[in-house]
């Protein structure tokens, strides 16, 4: 077998047993040290730093005295009727006069709030405890609107009075002015039943909407002020050019307590 004369000068040559050793490249020193650098910083970072959480719920806004049943305390028929869909009226307002046993009986609010759908008409005949209208409550003092969102049960345990939330009006698209901003003020205490929301909303569809994924909890979200239009805070300075009104579908983001990414990656 013949050798290349290059081979063979090799082989001849006496070993240099005094010539330093290179272990590596100044280049992959270089490589080796940042990637070391960022997983010091990686780790440093699972330990110490927090990922932002949240969770999504429906709700709308209304005032927090709900909505209540007005009911006939007569029986007779319905000679009068003085307010419609949208009224805004004081306590003791006559709404109603029912013709019974030949006298005419005033039919009055027991509270101030604004009619959300009228269920008598003049000409019909009712009995002591047939619903005349449905009224959602608002008091002398005007309390101000709030958000009321109905939380699946899952993920109420990890919501806290005074979490930060984000809503979505339906009314005023996000993309162009923004979400609403507000805290959570109150978390139900117990899950709410269908009839429960309906009874509170005097709406049995948007009961049937909110509790369409089991029997959720009810959370009260406080709008923030703010120098606007709609007199709250957006997240974009100047919000919608209107006001939002209560009876108006949300979206509310809800901001958890953020997680550290070593629990994540544990978990």
């Amino acid at each position: 077998m013949k050798f290349r004369p290059q081979a063979l000068a090799r082989l001849q040559s006496p070993t240099a047993l005094d010539a330093p050793i290179q272990l590596a490249r100044p280049r992959t020193l270089f490589s080796l040290s940042v990637v070391a650098l960022l997983l010091v910083s990686g780790a440093f970072w699972a330990v110490t730093g927090a990922i932002p959480r949240q969770t999504q719920a429906a709700g709308i806004l209304t005032h927090a005295e709900g909505s209540i049943h007005l009911q006939s305390p007569y029986a007779g028929q319905i000679t009068g009727v003085f307010v419609s869909t949208g009224s805004v009226f004081l306590a003791h307002t006559p709404l109603f006069t029912i013709e019974s046993d030949g006298h005419s009986q005033t039919v009055r609010s027991i509270t101030g709030g604004r009619i959300i759908s009228v269920l008598g008409s003049v000409g019909q005949v009712v009995t002591a405890g047939t619903e005349l209208a449905v009224i959602e409550r608002i008091d002398e003092s005007h309390d101000p609107l709030v958000a009321v969102v109905y939380l699946p049960q899952a993920s109420a345990g990890l919501v806290r009075v005074g979490s930060q939330v984000d809503l979505s009006v339906a009314s005023a698209p996000a993309a162009q002015f923004g979400v609403l901003r507000g805290t959570v003020q109150a978390i139900g205490q117990f899950p709410q039943t269908e009839a429960q929301i309906s009874n509170f909303l005097g709406d049995p569809q948007l009961a049937s909407t909110f509790s369409a994924q089991g029997q959720p909890l009810g959370v009260t979200v406080r709008i923030t002020p703010g120098r606007t239009t709609s007199g709250f805070s957006w997240s974009k300075s100047s919000g919608p050019p209107f006001q939002v009104d209560s009876r108006t579908l949300v979206t509310a983001a809800i901001h958890l307590p953020p997680i550290k990414p070593v629990d994540w990656v544990v978990s």
